[in-house]
């Protein structure tokens, strides 16, 4: 499992997903707290490439031993590329949440939503 931690180069949802925006297209995964609130991840149900998402809707699960859980959009877009590599090894989501665990990457639709995200702080105070 990765070590507490919660990037200050990251925007934050309340669903406890992350969104790393670069330009018009943002990275996204489920934060520490997600992972570590569902413990080992045994399966990652990839969404499409193409397919639309919308912010704070679900856009595909994860499944750990406890349990099936929602993953929420942080952003709305369409989505350009799926971390292939979970589909064999799940568990990169609890060994590294923010680098090789990335779910999605995403055309951002409209790139001002990210003004609604949380930074690291904010978040953190959220779990307090």
């Amino acid at each position: 499992m990765a070590q507490a931690s919660y990037p200050e180069d990251l925007l934050y949802h309340v669903e406890h997903d992350w969104a790393r925006v670069e330009g018009a297209q943002a990275t996204f995964g489920i934060t520490w707290y997600a992972q570590d609130a569902l413990g080992e991840v045994v399966y990652f149900d990839p969404p499409s490439v193409g397919t639309e998402v919308a912010k704070d809707q679900p856009y595909t699960e994860v499944e750990s031993v406890k349990a099936v859980s929602d993953v929420f959009a942080p952003l709305s877009g369409e989505i350009v590329a799926v971390n292939e590599g979970l589909a064999e090894h799940p568990e990169t989501i609890n060994e590294d949440p923010y680098g090789e665990g990335w779910l999605v990457k995403v055309k951002l639709s409209d790139p001002s939503e990210a003004q609604t995200l949380m930074d690291a702080p904010s978040y953190q105070e959220g779990l307090e």
